[in-house]
């Protein structure tokens, strides 16, 4: 069976994380900046990439390789047209982070933004020691309500099988498991949302070997 994620539509996936009552789209588009911004870096990998929120943050200057990776090869396409500022400097990839962990590039930073949720720690765990980064910045959503954790929205009903593939995520599991790894946390930061939702940064560095 194939993903839920390659069954919904950008336009709705947009949409509803745009709405006034979730305002995810703009929360992430600030973060990102300051993920970017974040580390002495050249090289970097957005999991779960969608349609390129954040991506117009990018330093050419500054990063001589970016990898756009999703399972949703629409995605890609909408990525790649509407960011042809960044033609030679971003790469997208179509890679199924659960089952082909094994196709990602190397990169000095790792940002997951929304997207652990949905491959689990283990996977997880596989795409940053493929990846091998100095670096990782990911964003976890935080709900006070565990059964409803997709916003109320007109758009609801396309995230209907995202139950399918969704696992309620806890900083303190992130972190334990990233110290499995050899990652450390070195920041927290948390930005509330409509709802009683609240997105939560967590960066880690590789431990010294």
């Amino acid at each position: 069976m194939s993903n839920p994620w390659e069954e919904i539509s950008l336009d709705d996936y947009e949409k509803h994380m745009s709405l006034d009552s979730v305002r995810q789209l703009q929360a992430l588009d600030s973060i990102m900046n300051e993920q970017f911004a974040a580390y002495p870096v050249e090289t970097a990998a957005v999991l779960g990439v969608a349609g390129g929120n954040g991506l117009e943050h990018i330093d050419t200057d500054k990063f001589r390789r970016i990898y756009g990776v999703d399972i949703n090869a629409d995605y890609l396409g909408a990525v790649s047209q509407r960011y042809t500022q960044l033609s030679g400097v971003l790469e997208c990839l179509h890679i199924d982070l659960i089952n082909e962990a094994e196709k990602l590039p190397q990169a000095q930073l790792l940002i997951a933004n929304l997207l652990i949720e949905y491959i689990g720690y283990e996977a997880f765990q596989r795409a940053v020691l493929q990846t091998a980064p100095e670096y990782v910045s990911c964003v976890i959503q935080i709900n006070s309500d565990a059964e409803q954790w997709v916003s109320e929205s007109p758009y609801l009903r396309a995230f209907d099988r995202l139950d399918e593939v969704h696992h309620q995520m806890e900083e303190k599991a992130l972190t334990a498991a990233m110290n499995e790894i050899g990652y450390s946390l070195i920041l927290q930061e948390s930005c509330s949302l409509p709802n009683g939702k609240a997105l939560v940064r967590l960066d880690f560095k590789k431990n010294e070997v």
